[in-house]
């Protein structure tokens, strides 16, 4: 399973669980690469279990984006809003740390046991305080959110009823002095109630990935300029005037001294090899 056991005193236990009230007297993590993990920037997203279908929305959308940056997701394994970030992380090819109130063997929920095994394949990590063969108790899932919030810079919060049980995870942020985030959502629906209070409480309102990044002091990376080349002299005739600014059909048309058939099939074939597309209206743009 590649276990680590990790001791208040080793130099791979993170320094910021030391400083809690009640640090873990041990970790066990399961992962290839736990202090690359530990040097990397982690953002933590929870919320409620019960996620409503804005919440999905903006918990994958904001897990996906951030994982794309290479932030590294923090959450704890749970049915709504954990899942979700974890699940989203991955898709986005990034990376994502599950904080477990059970042993590494005893995976809860058990629906999730196949994303446990994703996280850890993909180079994420499972951690835990809790050895194996050790109950459960209610207890152990509100202390380990001391540990979500503890390994994170930030703790972003995207969908909570006014009793969420990630509300806890906010209260130890504030307590260990970590950014408090949170997405504002529509003010009559009870899903958003704990987000809205936060924000109004003095939580950084989160309407984008820019805006996690931008409170974290790192610029989005820029999408790699894609090389456009033309497969004959008519594709580039077209492609140089799109280049130039001319976007009208018409323009284009009588700007490139084609025939109408030529032109025609000389676009299309663009469109199709995702070249150009079109906007409407007969307008168009470089893909």
């Amino acid at each position: 399973m590649n276990v680590k056991k990790l001791m208040l005193d080793d130099s791979a236990y993170p320094n910021s669980l030391r400083e809690l009230a009640q640090p873990p007297k041990q970790l066990f993590t399961q992962s290839d690469d736990w202090e690359d993990l530990m040097t990397r920037p982690r953002v933590a997203i929870i919320g409620s279990r019960k996620v409503s279908a804005y919440g999905r929305q903006v918990t994958t959308k904001l897990a996906g984006e951030l994982a794309a940056q290479g932030i590294v997701i923090v959450s704890g394994l749970a049915l709504g809003v954990d899942g979700l970030a974890h699940q989203a992380a991955l898709d986005a090819g990034g990376l994502t740390i599950a904080v477990l109130p059970t042993s590494l063997r005893n995976i809860y929920p058990a629906s999730h046991q196949n994303l446990a095994k994703k996280i850890v394949e993909q180079g994420g990590a499972l951690v835990t305080e809790y050895e194996e063969g050790t109950d459960i108790y209610k207890t152990n899932f509100v202390a380990r959110n001391r540990i979500v919030a503890g390994i994170s810079a930030a703790v972003l919060i995207t969908e909570a009823a006014l009793k969420s049980g990630s509300l806890h995870t906010a209260r130890f942020a504030l307590e260990q002095g970590i950014d408090v985030m949170a997405v504002p959502g529509n003010i009559t629906s009870p899903t958003s109630e704990g987000t809205n209070n936060l924000i109004k409480s003095g939580a950084t309102p989160i309407t984008g990935a820019e805006d996690v990044l931008h409170a974290l002091g790192f610029q989005p990376a820029k999408p790699e300029a894609r090389q456009i080349t033309s497969a004959n002299p008519h594709e580039q005739t077209i492609l140089g005037l799109l280049q130039t600014g001319v976007a009208d059909g018409a323009e284009l048309l009588a700007a490139s001294q084609m025939e109408v058939g030529l032109f025609n099939q000389t676009l299309t074939m663009l469109e199709i090899t995702g070249k150009v597309r079109s906007l409407g209206a007969n307008q168009w743009r470089l893909y």
